[in-house]
């Protein structure tokens, strides 16, 4: 008799990070990110989603109805994504301008945010970026965006042993270990999220 293994569905996660620096520690949690979910977890198809093209918010550039667009390319990113992972820096005990600008434009009516799940990874001194955790919770609750609970992951990048290399890329066991779960509790928080069939 053959055995019959139950494969988990495929979801798409869009990956976003706050940061435009090529070398940001934020960046490269979401490159390590994308190399867990190619390398040890099935179920995940991630996609880093760039918002450095992004005009900042004016509903000037709306022309006849229509956005700029690198603006309706960044939204058809979300929209065919089931949930979203925000690498967020903190600046100023908040969210980095460049996201909250991402967050702006793609809350323009119809809302691409609404009703996906989202986890938020970050890394920097101190708090590791925990307070951008805590304002970006808030934006989406009016975004109707459903964020996991557990685990939080929010790294002090600056507390040895050393946590990146000189690139941004992440070297720390542990914190990949953790970041993993977080992939995993966001696949299943999604999953939960979608309806039945």
């Amino acid at each position: 008799m053959e055995a019959v293994v139950a494969s988990k569905p495929m979801i798409k996660v869009a990956a976003i990070c706050g940061s435009l620096r090529k070398a940001s520690n934020n960046r490269g949690l979401i490159r390590t990110a994308l190399e867990l979910t190619k390398e040890s977890i099935n179920g995940i198809e991630m996609e880093y989603v760039d918002i450095s093209p992004l005009p900042m918010l004016n509903t000037d550039l709306v022309v006849d109805g229509k956005l700029p667009p690198a603006v309706e390319a960044f939204r058809q990113k979300i929209l065919q994504s089931d949930s979203i992972l925000f690498a967020s820096p903190e600046y100023n005990y908040s969210l980095t301008g460049p996201l909250k600008n991402a967050l702006d434009w793609g809350s323009l009516s119809p809302n691409v945010w609404a009703d996906k799940a989202a986890a938020i990874v970050s890394a920097g001194g101190g708090f590791g970026g925990a307070r951008s955790h805590y304002h970006l919770r808030q934006v989406g609750v009016f975004l109707d965006l459903h964020f996991i609970n557990k685990p939080e992951f929010y790294l002090n990048a600056f507390e040895p042993p050393a946590k990146f290399d000189s690139d941004g890329n992440l070297i720390d066991e542990a914190s990949k270990e953790k970041m993993k779960q977080v992939l995993v509790a966001l696949q299943a928080f999604t999953l939960r999220l979608q309806p039945k069939n």
